[in-house]
């Protein structure tokens, strides 16, 4: 009879944390946290200092099961068999890590470049045991990690609190929060959850679309040696309020040759153009019509549409990724907006944050951002640049100049002071701001009750003109209200 292998209560111990690791959102803080402890380090060291101290520690305990003749998951116990599978999973995935980088960075290129790896990593999962249908399936999942981790980690730059969270809301969306469950069921499903993006114009929603869009799952064809479609043309996106309303139906759903004057040809949708292992972002959704949001309420509905003019039933299989900058809540209250089509996209909603609060969280972020940019305009990494953009903005601008334009807005910003030395800011937008960013930072929930106080008192002042007026207005005693508008307007409201 063959020996099975029973893991040591250490190896079990250990095993069972690495498992859980590998389960976990990259962008968790509590990864980090089990990561450190199973490394023995202080609580402010990195998640990524951690893991090439555990790493190793997993792959020498691997290989003391190896020379036992333990090398397999048929090997193990039945009651080990789940627990070494992740383990072997996870140490092939970090063994391929460069080599799927590098397959990614080649398909951005060409979409059709060949996928050389694709028999060697096959061949690795079936020494372990698995069988070529779990190798096929896996491989497929370990390409949607490297593009889920590069495209949310590299679209989206900044350190600050309400970024990591978008981050981790990022990955949960295309992943869901348990990762076991997608690994269950979930992977061929997800075009089932739709996604609702909301933020401030410029706070980056088609970015954190495209993220999404990009990295959903695509099987992988053994026999052609490719992947079933390619994750660059997987996202379709596009802006409704480019569109008359008129033509927004059209764009949509497609029309028949002759459906109305001016329709000359047929015409595919950007519904039926979408790939079903693909996203479609509808950008500006606040600007639908009523009987256009009917419609797309079927297509999400029933995953079926018909084009203008047609009454043959054609079939959607994506996600759908949508985004306004308006007030959902207002576009509901004033009827523009249907509460059932709200229902039926907010499977998801995430809310970007604005550049005046990853600011407020960060002080770094600025110019941390500032040199992302100088990368993307000039292909270098020139700290000159970064200083002297950021010398003009604290010699141009005010203090705690609000962003009103967000991160498009500083984009914007750093090519005009490469081109002119200047930058005074949209000087209309930021009179009109205040109101509007302290409602944002309330929304956010990230004002502490001194910060509120002194802000609603000096966005009262700035409107009422006395001190006596907003005392009056607040209940607050004189003294209390100029102590608070003192602090708002010297940008020290901890005081």
């Amino acid at each position: 009879m063959e020996t099975m292998a029973k893991l040591s209560a250490g190896d079990r111990g250990f095993f069972s944390r690495m498992a859980q690791v590998t389960y976990m959102n990259p962008f968790d803080p509590e990864r980090n946290r089990i990561l450190v402890q199973l490394a023995g380090g202080h609580a402010d060291m990195r998640g990524e200092a951690a893991l090439k101290i555990v790493l190793p520690e997993m792959n020498a305990r691997i290989a003391h099961l190896e020379q036992r003749g333990f090398n397999a998951l048929p090997r193990f116990a039945a009651a080990d068999q789940p627990l070494m599978r992740s383990l072997f999973l996870y140490q092939i995935y970090d063994r391929y890590i460069p080599e799927l980088d590098r397959v990614i960075e080649e398909h951005l290129r060409d979409k059709d470049a060949p996928v050389p790896l694709a028999a060697r990593l096959i061949t690795d999962f079936t020494k372990r045991g698995f069988t070529e249908s779990d190798a096929l399936h896996y491989f497929a999942c370990f390409f949607q990690l490297r593009r889920a981790f590069r495209f949310i980690l590299g679209s989206l730059v900044g350190r600050s609190a309400s970024m990591q969270q978008l981050r981790f809301a990022l990955w949960n969306n295309v992943f869901t929060n348990d990762m076991r469950a997608f690994d269950r069921v979930l992977w061929g499903r997800m075009e089932d959850f739709s996604t609702l993006l909301l933020g401030e114009t410029g706070t980056g929603k088609g970015s954190a679309a495209a993220a999404i869009g990009r990295s959903g799952y695509i099987p992988f064809d053994r026999a052609k040696g490719r992947f079933v479609a390619s994750f660059t043309q997987s996202f379709i996106a596009t802006n409704l309020s480019q569109f008359p309303e008129t033509l927004i139906e059209s764009e949509l759903f497609g029309h028949r040759k002759g459906a109305f004057t001016g329709a000359v040809d047929d015409h595919k949708g950007l519904f039926e153009l979408c790939s079903r292992h693909g996203a479609l972002f509808l950008d500006e959704i606040g600007e639908m019509t009523v009987p256009v949001q009917i419609k797309l309420l079927q297509v999400i509905q029933d995953r079926t549409f018909t084009s203008v003019g047609s009454h043959q039933i054609k079939r959607f299989a994506g996600r759908v990724i949508a985004a306004t900058n308006k007030s959902i809540t207002e576009l509901r209250t004033s009827g523009r907006f249907r509460d059932d089509l709200f229902y039926r996209l907010c499977s998801d909603v995430i809310t970007l944050p604005t550049l005046r609060q990853r600011l407020e969280e960060d002080r770094t972020e600025l110019e941390r951002l500032v040199g992302e940019l100088i990368v993307r305009l000039t292909g270098k990494d020139d700290p000159h640049d970064t200083d002297l953009i950021l010398e003009t903005f604290k010699r141009d601008l005010p203090k705690n100049y609000p962003w009103p334009g967000n991160v498009r807005e500083l984009e914007q910003a750093v090519r005009r002071v490469l081109l002119t030395h200047h930058y005074s800011g949209d000087l209309k937008m930021s009179s009109a701001e205040p109101h509007r960013a302290l409602a944002g930072e309330i929304q956010a929930g990230t004002l502490n009750a001194r910060e509120l106080l002194s802000r609603y008192c000096a966005l009262l002042y700035d409107r009422l003109g006395t001190i006596e007026d907003v005392a009056r207005r607040t209940g607050l005693d004189r003294r209390t209200v100029k102590k608070y508008v003192a602090a708002a307007q010297s940008g020290d409201e901890t005081r």
